[in-house]
């Protein structure tokens, strides 16, 4: 790798989400009329992306008054703002030209992927686990807070009372952290079962795709 190409690394977007060739997806472009500037949004489908680093491009085709129009977008630049997935589209080819010879329904892509919640940026996972670290260390500095206000509770205290305090302590202690394994196990058992039902889903849009379509060219 050339050290160009470590620099060029650092200064690369990460709020945009993993979107690729075949999905639906809403781009958020700047426009500047006179000394006003607005947003513009143009919806298409993703036929091409082209190159890589600094210098990517991606091309969007969508129909406007049964014309197809098609704009090409550098990824990295500043006026496009935000780019959302409408619908991931499964496709086989990197390029889809052979849709502009298409229209109606021949020109629909199958879509295997319903659930769209997880396709998010880079930016936006490395906030979602900085909200669970801090989300999973909240109950520990609680836990230690009250330890502290119930040692200071404790010296208080003398001779069987004291035990008999930390001793509950102990006890309630316990029962916190048993609470919080079985919400963390439950949790978990969720997001499995929310991956399988999708592992499913996509498998049989898959077998229904490939029994019922014959590759358009």
């Amino acid at each position: 790798m050339r050290t160009l190409d470590f620099v060029e690394k650092e200064s690369l977007r990460r709020d945009l989400p993993p979107f690729k060739v075949g999905d639906t997806v809403a781009v958020h472009v700047k426009v500047r009329e006179g000394d006003k500037e607005r947003i513009q949004v143009f919806q298409g489908l993703v036929i091409r992306r082209r190159g890589a680093g600094v210098g990517e491009t991606f091309t969007v085709r969508k129909i406007s008054s049964g014309v197809g129009v098609e704009r090409v977008f550098p990824t990295q630049s500043p006026l496009v703002t935000k780019v959302e997935i409408k619908a991931r589209g499964y496709v086989r080819r990197s390029r889809l030209y052979y849709l502009r010879d298409l229209s109606g329904k021949k020109a629909r892509l199958h879509s295997k992927v319903r659930d769209l919640s997880g396709l998010i940026s880079e930016e936006e996972a490395d906030e979602l686990a900085n909200a669970s670290t801090l989300e999973e260390a909240a109950p520990v500095e609680e836990e230690a807070a009250e330890t502290a206000a119930a040692e200071a509770d404790d010296k208080g205290l003398k001779g069987k009372a004291r035990k008999k305090a930390k001793a509950a302590e102990k006890v309630k202690r316990m029962a916190e952290l048993k609470k919080q394994d079985e919400a963390r196990a439950a949790r978990k058992a969720a997001e499995a079962e929310a991956e399988a039902k999708a592992a499913a889903e996509a498998a049989a849009a898959e077998s229904a795709g490939d029994a019922g379509d014959a590759p358009a060219e």
